[in-house]
């Protein structure tokens, strides 16, 4: 039922784009983790640069472990920035640091897009557990009664707010960059070279986030055409 010729032309090369983009975001951080900035400032102290200059000083940087498992929790109002960042000069974890403290800077701000994504937060952890069984539940019963194909489309419903979700997320990924790349180079943290790096890094973590978009969007593409031609 669900492996067909639309996942191979519709699904699989954006999957494959995901892929590609994965390893590249990990090949890209790997190469400038090498590139040691000259202020020799590390990634914990990067975030709290661009904190203190916004007037943030209640919002706490923590190490945790891990790689590239690093975020800001608005409910503890924590930076978590893994080992590799947390203790790292080089240009690699110096933007990532600073991309984090940017979303901690969007929530103070009250920046529209990442107030939108905490409000419909709920309603996508609901459709995220609700959706594939319903789809699934809906393909299968419509066998015995085609009405209950309506149950199949509440399952689209939910993924459709998922995949809303993620494009709002787009924004605030691109923002929180745009805010640690200014940041970097108002205060001086990094040369023009060095800027470059961190520039690069944030690029291609943004591309996986373009990446799992083009995923869910041809996911939610065929479970349209799935249930459309089983309502045929």
């Amino acid at each position: 039922m669900f492996f067909d010729m639309t996942y191979l032309y519709l699904v699989l090369p954006a999957v494959i784009l995901a892929i590609w983009a994965s390893a590249r975001v990990k090949s890209t951080f790997k190469k400038y983790d090498r590139q040691f900035s000259a202020s020799h400032i590390t990634g914990a102290q990067a975030a709290q640069r661009v904190l203190y200059a916004n007037g943030l000083t209640n919002v706490r940087v923590e190490r945790i472990e891990g790689n590239l498992t690093d975020n800001y929790d608005p409910r503890d109002n924590v930076i978590r920035l893994s080992r590799p960042v947390y203790d790292s000069t080089s240009t690699a974890a110096i933007g990532v640091a600073c991309h984090e403290a940017g979303h901690a800077l969007q929530y103070a701000q009250g920046y529209a897009p990442i107030k939108l994504r905490a409000f419909i937060i709920p309603a996508t952890n609901i459709g995220s557990k609700l959706a594939m069984p319903l789809i699934i539940i809906g393909l299968i019963m419509s066998y015995y009664a085609s009405s209950l194909i309506t149950v199949a489309y509440a399952g689209i419903i939910f993924f459709a707010v998922c995949v809303f979700f993620q494009i709002v997320t787009l924004p605030v990924e691109f923002n929180a960059s745009h805010r640690a790349l200014v940041a970097i180079e108002g205060q001086g943290m990094l040369t023009e070279d060095e800027l470059a790096g961190s520039r690069k890094v944030l690029n291609a973590a943004a591309m996986t986030y373009v990446a799992a978009l083009a995923v869910s969007i041809a996911q939610l593409l065929r479970f349209l055409m799935l249930v459309s031609n089983r309502r045929s």
